[in-house]
């Protein structure tokens, strides 16, 4: 499977960006998985009080979320999951995107970058940033790393399928 990681600063558009490329990915007929690194110690899938989220904070080493239209794993680890591990759990499709692994090195990154905050890019300080999604009227200099129009759905996973 090829893989791709979203990467940006926080409120940087990452989980939009990757709403939208899904969406236009299905429609060129691609199938898509997506990966998201929280820094929650226990994520809360299902609402507090729920009796799911009960056996968890129980002590479950498991949790299985199942209901007619899907299910959820919750599985409870001292060590972090390597992300390839984490992948091989996936059905295989055309196009993994990852989103929250800023620092990653085993996997070609895109950065999402507004500007809004007067932040320098990722990639201005990291060359395994494959490539930038930031607006069109942006004036970044980012020598050698392929830039590409936020807004431009179509133009972006043309990207990200050609760098996964």
């Amino acid at each position: 499977m090829r893989a791709l990681a979203i990467v940006g600063n926080q409120n940087s558009g990452k989980t939009h960006l990757i709403e939208r490329l899904i969406r236009h990915l299905r429609t060129q007929g691609l199938t898509v998985s997506t990966i998201k690194h929280t820094h929650h110690r226990r994520p809360d899938v299902d609402t507090p009080g729920k009796d799911s989220h009960r056996h968890a904070a129980a002590g479950a080493v498991e949790v299985l979320l199942a209901s007619d239209h899907g299910w959820t794993l919750i599985r409870g680890s001292t060590e972090p999951a390597p992300l390839g591990k984490l992948i091989g759990e996936l059905r295989s499709v055309d196009l993994v995107l990852v989103e929250g692994y800023k620092h990653l090195t085993e996997l070609p990154r895109l950065e999402v970058y507004r500007g809004l905050t007067g932040a320098l890019p990722l990639a201005a300080r990291d060359p395994g940033i494959a490539a930038v999604a930031c607006p069109a009227e942006l004036d970044l200099a980012l020598p050698g790393i392929p830039r590409v129009p936020l807004n431009d759905t179509a133009a972006v996973a043309a990207l990200a399928v050609v760098t996964a």
